[in-house]
């Protein structure tokens, strides 16, 4: 069967948490795959530099064993961010990519670099850039936090697989999955962005109708 390599957010300093185990039970139920998610090693102990070439890795692994079943990497938040840069590890190394790529309110840019990003910050009711700056340093260690393990915006995206990517205004990540989907596109990769307007981060996980529509798309790909 298809196989899904699922990748949880919590900034890569926190763990897993009852609503990640929802979408993996979501895809396990109704799209009938088979998931694998790694409890990797969170920041300060667990750093981009070891985190991102494991899971690179790791899918390698998942990618030889599925012979021809489809496998789809699932990440949000932070665990989209290292989606995007294993992506990119296993191009750099040779590798073949995984079929798809599902990148649910991506963090791929910790630098939080954007002017704008102050304005949508303040209706932002989930994250905040102070600590999104904090988790950032604490993840990257001794990398820059530009570093393309750290912030794979900041990479190459030729050659990676295709992507659908969530987002929502309410989310002052947003206009960094707006640039990945441009950067992405320009290198010649089939991009899908779903950005919706007054959502918050993560919102293809929450009991809206917004929700229900962005796992109607996701349970799509993977099946």
């Amino acid at each position: 069967g298809n196989v899904v390599l699922f990748l949880h957010g919590g900034g890569y300093v926190n763990e897993i948490v009852r609503a990640h185990w929802r979408i993996v039970g979501t895809m396990t139920r109704e799209a009938g795959v088979r998931c694998v998610v790694p409890i990797y090693p969170l920041a300060p102990r667990g750093t981009a530099i070891d985190v991102v070439p494991a899971t690179g890795e790791l899918l390698r692994k998942l990618l030889e064993e599925a012979g021809a079943a489809k496998v789809t990497v699932v990440g949000n938040s932070a665990g989209a961010g290292l989606a995007l840069a294993a992506a990119q590890w296993l191009r750099n190394c040779g590798h073949r990519q995984s079929n798809g790529l599902v990148l649910i309110s991506p963090g791929v840019n910790l630098s939080v670099d954007r002017p704008e990003q102050v304005a949508i910050a303040a209706r932002d009711p989930i994250n905040d850039i102070p600590g999104t700056i904090e988790m950032g340093r604490l993840y990257a260690g001794n990398l820059d936090v530009f570093h393309p393990y750290v912030s794979p915006l900041k990479g190459d995206m030729r050659g990676l697989a295709p992507m659908i990517v969530f987002s929502g205004t309410r989310d002052f990540l947003y206009p960094d999955s707006i640039e990945l989907a441009a950067k992405a596109r320009a290198a010649g990769v089939p991009v899908e962005l779903h950005l919706r307007r007054d959502q918050p981060h993560n919102y293809a996980g929450l009991p809206t109708p917004e929700g229900r529509q962005a796992r109607e798309v996701i349970l799509r790909a993977v099946a």
